[in-house]
């Protein structure tokens, strides 16, 4: 994989020991870790290029407006957007989904309009709406999701009859953080416009594991974060499809998004420059360059084909032990397993795995109306990447197994 190419040595957080064992890092669903050359990139323009944008005449200012809008640009082929005008920089997933739901939400959505989630959101891709339904008078329905372990993923059977005129967006996950469930996202889309329906596609779990396109996807809106696919953190994109954006009121104002301020009244710039008030988080989307370049560097059909790989490896793997609960599909899943042990909270087995050098994640993942309709307080998350490897999901079995016995002796 990866043309015989040592990644791990290209991340220098993957060097150390935990517990006096070597790191085995399966929190990627949360965040990944960064290649030296993102780093590096950070570094580079804080000593070099460190200026505001836009507005300055001096080198530094040119430079960083370049390196800024050079992101933008990247960012649009990245996901086959038409047109960089399409990107918006923002400090990731949650304030994207939120700009669209108070800005186009707030603007076109009435009393008796629907907006249509999936029971598999993300707290960003849910709370957002709800409290814009609060303010409109909209409601929020639900696509449900089958099997005692949502082991089906959604139930498309019910999707038309969900998917009525009064639906004005269908807003949903490509991959769930929890189940590993990967949506059909381009039918979705086509079933929602076949409605008159908008969609917005959280792509937070997907966009640094496969290759994405919104035109060939359909969606209107497209979210994502940098710090889950080897960016910084802070910075993401919220891709709009331009009329869209051209038709909006701004979310926040200030400096930088104004064409002309007077006493009596203010007047906006298009899209972009419209949802980007104030200083704008430039060394971050600087990196962010690198880090695209990074990830087609080592080609997004390989990295979904490794981490597929050892998600389906883990599943096997786990389904052995005595006492485990899988979630999501038996089959094809993203690069994630989640699970639940009999005798064992979540927060311990994270506990102790983490004396074995071993990160994982517990908790209900942001996802606590899809916990409880799963009859759990929480789960265990096993998130692969680039960097890992099939030893680790052995170091994971291994400690797991001291887990069980441990929490079985009672």
């Amino acid at each position: 994989m990866f043309a015989g190419r040592d990644v791990r040595s290209d991340f220098p957080t993957l060097h150390q020991l935990v517990g006096g064992r070597p790191l085995v890092y399966l929190d990627n669903a949360a965040t990944t870790h960064k290649p030296q050359v993102v780093i590096d990139a950070l570094t580079r323009y804080y000593e070099k290029d460190n200026s505001n944008v836009h507005r300055g005449l001096h080198a530094l200012s040119m430079r960083a407006t370049d390196g800024y809008e050079a992101a933008r640009a990247r960012a649009a082929v990245f996901i086959n957007a038409s047109s960089p005008s399409e990107i918006i920089f923002t400090r990731g997933t949650t304030e994207s989904v939120n700009l669209v739901a108070q800005s186009w939400g707030q603007a076109n959505l009435k009393r008796g309009n629907v907006i249509l989630l999936t029971e598999m959101e993300h707290h960003s891709n849910l709370v957002p709406w709800q409290v814009v339904a609060e303010r409109t008078g909209a409601v929020v329905k639900y696509v449900p999701v089958v099997g005692d372990n949502a082991e089906h993923g959604l139930d498309l059977d019910r999707l038309d009859a969900l998917l009525t005129p009064e639906v004005k967006l269908f807003a949903f996950t490509h991959v769930s953080n929890t189940l590993g469930v990967i949506n059909p996202a381009a039918e979705l889309c086509r079933r929602a416009r076949a409605v008159g329906a908008l969609t917005l596609i959280d792509a937070a779990q997907s966009i640094g594991h496969e290759s994405l396109d919104v035109q060939a996807l359909g969606c209107d809106f497209l979210v994502y974060s940098g710090h889950k696919m080897v960016g910084p953190t802070g910075i993401g994109v919220l891709y709009g499809r331009r009329a869209l954006l051209d038709a909006m009121p701004p979310w926040q104002t200030g400096g930088g998004m104004i064409s002309v301020v007077e006493f009596s009244g203010s007047r906006w710039k298009p899209a972009p420059e419209r949802f980007e008030a104030g200083t704008p988080n430039v060394a971050d989307a600087i990196a962010l360059h690198v880090a695209m370049d990074y990830l087609d560097t080592l080609g997004r059909p390989e990295i979904a084909l490794h981490d597929h790989a050892l998600a389906e490896a883990a599943y096997g793997a786990l389904a052995e032990l005595p006492g485990v609960r899988l979630l999501g599909p038996k089959g094809k899943r993203a690069g994630l397993v989640s699970f639940a042990l009999k005798d064992a909270h979540a927060h311990d087995v994270v506990t102790f795995a983490d004396q074995d050098g071993i990160a994982l994640r517990g908790g209900h993942h942001c996802n606590q109306p899809l916990m409880k309709k799963l009859g759990l307080p929480s789960s265990v998350r096993a998130s692969f990447y680039v960097y890992n490897t099939p030893e680790e999901i052995d170091r994971l079995l291994a400690s797991l197994r001291k887990i069980v016995a441990f929490f079985g002796r009672g």
